[in-house]
């Protein structure tokens, strides 16, 4: 990553700072809102730590959800209040609350919180404060309004900067890889549900944490949530021919993927695969597209 300042947008008193390869994972998009009477920053991802007293001289940080690139830069913030939805909170505050949230098995957790140490200068903040759906911050000429949209996390939370109209909407991030949903507190019937529920947010402007950076244009933000959305059709779709092929195992559908490219390898992708397609197995169980048997192999239809 650049050591220089990093490229920026600004919505009057909202500003967006773009991390590297336009807040691709591992970095992301850092907002500022410069209230009249306070400073916040919303998540504070790797890019954080190279924009200097903007960034620095925050007196409130809004998470829109807890997970390790969107905590790089709190370790610069030391005592200042940090607000996460509740149902993320636990995450937040200890380490082993974040294990619990990611779901990572116990003999890989030391190998995890090591990652995150060291590439995300992760501490935890038993000083964080929990927040609820519809939760309003002022900030003097401008305020910030909660939208509790779960699923990527179970207190993920689009964050609206009024009156700017600016939305963070986080890591619904209209990439191409698609919603994410393989920690332990994800669910996808709540993604389904969020996804269905963003274009009701009334924004103007909407900034995804990641590579996508800002839509300015509503049908432009509207084609690629489609986009988006249409990868859960797609994986569904996955499943459905590996089954048609043989019946397998969730295991064995995990060794095959779903998400993830064969050959890419990290600490929480089995793990991660191993929920998602099973999300999407009780999907299909329930719509009667997938049968399974006494030895545990799924069947299509």
């Amino acid at each position: 990553m650049s050591d220089q300042a990093p490229p920026r947008a600004d919505f009057g008193r909202v500003t967006v700072f773009f991390g590297d390869k336009n807040g691709k994972y591992p970095d992301g998009n850092q907002v500022v809102v410069r209230g009249t009477d306070t400073r916040v920053v919303f998540d504070s991802p790797p890019v954080a730590n190279r924009i200097g007293p903007e960034f620095d001289d925050a007196e409130l940080v809004v998470l829109g959800h807890v997970h390790e690139d969107h905590m790089a830069g709190l370790h610069r913030l030391p005592g200042v209040p940090v607000h996460v939805h509740a149902a993320d909170l636990d995450a937040l505050r200890s380490w082993e609350g974040l294990a619990r949230h990611y779901g990572v098995a116990a003999h890989r957790q030391a190998a995890m919180r090591a990652k995150i140490e060291r590439d995300y200068h992760y501490q935890a903040r038993p000083d964080a404060i929990g927040y609820a759906d519809g939760a309003v911050w002022d900030l003097g000429g401008s305020r910030v309004r909660a939208f509790h949209m779960p699923g990527h996390t179970a207190g993920h939370t689009v964050l609206l900067v009024e009156p700017e109209g600016v939305a963070f909407i986080g890591d619904i991030d209209l990439t191409g890889f698609g919603p994410y949903y393989g920690d332990a507190t994800s669910s996808l019937a709540d993604f389904r549900a969020s996804l269905a529920r963003l274009p009701q947010i009334p924004a103007k402007v909407w900034v995804t944490s990641h590579h996508r950076g800002v839509y300015t244009d509503r049908s432009a933000m509207l084609a690629a949530l489609a986009a988006f959305c249409a990868k859960l059709d797609e994986r569904e779709q996955r499943l459905l021919d590996l089954l048609a092929q043989q019946p397998r195992t969730l295991e064995q559908l995990v060794a095959c993927r779903l998400m993830y490219p064969p050959d890419y390898e990290e600490i929480w992708v089995e793990d991660a695969e191993r929920r998602s397609i099973g999300q999407h197995l009780d999907e299909l169980l329930a719509s009667g597209a997938v049968v399974a048997d006494d030895n545990r192999y799924f069947h299509r239809r």
